[in-house]
């Protein structure tokens, strides 16, 4: 992180995320690794390689939701001390506008790197075919026509940000209680965890499904008659969720949920605290899913808000 980044700069903070996600790329080859191509990095992700450039240019304002952010901090190896910073300008970013760019005479070229990338940004503008008429009507014609042949003929693919809010709207599909195991990282070890903490048990909340992990489910499984291979199923997912409403006095199994609902894209403040804005996440949420908009995380929710997060990742 830049000193600027840190201490709030007024910089837009979808730009500062950028640069951020950038630099975590840029500075991936170390320790005898390579840095991968952003094709790639971008099928790791599950997005596709426009959206991911989109994303890690500092040029213009990043976009990335947290998941996204989060895959990039665990796959890039990033910095640990980033990944708090980073959520919080993909939060900032996601409540404020885009800046925007004031028309001037055209600048010099522009240096490279990130510096360079926002200069050249603003030579475009300089440049823009909105700044002459005939060209500008000529570019709305054409707008209109593309904005009609895209309504007309279904996209072969969707972006990120399309993808994101198709799987935010879909109703429940009564979908299988997904399978973590050792080796996965980000959403599914950190529920795990935080569901063996609200159940007793230490363990470090690192999204990071390791074998002090794996130890620690086959611990549970064990004192409750399950077969202790250290994988978290259908029958162990049942026993380790906790019901959550304003009677849970497990602040780990409120965390779990509200770090769920905030990734499935119902924005919710992680509390550990049963608060009347966890209710109505809750409702919003089973509202979207046909589920019954009882305000209760219990085993129904539990399992569709499982089944709407991002994609299963591994070290």
């Amino acid at each position: 992180m830049t000193d600027n980044t840190v201490a709030g700069h007024e910089e837009h903070p979808g730009r500062a995320l950028a640069g951020l996600l950038r630099n975590w790329w840029e500075s991936s080859a170390r320790d005898g690794r390579e840095k991968p191509t952003q094709q790639s990095l971008a099928k790791r992700l599950g997005i596709d390689q426009t959206t991911l450039s989109r994303y890690l240019n500092p040029a213009h304002a990043s976009n990335a939701p947290c998941r996204i952010v989060e895959q990039l901090h665990s796959v890039l190896r990033a910095p640990a001390g980033d990944l708090d910073p980073a959520l919080a300008l993909a939060q900032a970013a996601g409540k404020r506008p885009a800046a925007t760019a004031a028309p001037g005479p055209a600048p010099a070229p522009a240096p490279a790197g990130p510096a360079g990338n926002r200069e050249a940004a603003a030579h475009w503008w300089g440049r823009s075919p909105v700044r002459f008429p005939s060209l500008a009507v000529a570019s709305l014609l054409l707008l209109a026509l593309g904005c009609s042949v895209w309504w007309l003929v279904p996209a072969g693919g969707q972006s990120d940000a399309k993808a994101t809010a198709h799987v935010s709207d879909r109703p429940s599909e009564g979908t299988d209680w997904p399978l973590a195991r050792k080796g996965n990282v980000l959403w599914k070890a950190r529920t795990v965890q935080l569901l063996l903490s609200a159940n007793g048990f230490d363990v470090k909340v690192d999204a990071d499904y390791g074998p002090a992990t794996a130890q620690a489910v086959k611990e549970f499984q064990a004192a409750h008659g399950l077969t202790p291979d250290g994988k978290v199923g259908k029958d162990t997912w049942p026993l380790l969720i906790v019901t959550v409403d304003s009677r849970t006095t497990k602040p780990d199994a409120v965390t779990a949920v509200q770090y769920l609902l905030h990734h499935a894209g119902v924005p919710t403040d992680s509390t550990g605290t049963y608060t009347l804005a966890t209710m109505r996440s809750l409702k919003e949420f089973q509202e979207s899913r046909n589920l019954p908009v009882t305000g209760v995380g219990d085993e129904v929710t539990w399992r569709a808000l499982l089944n709407a997060q991002g994609p299963d990742l591994h070290k």
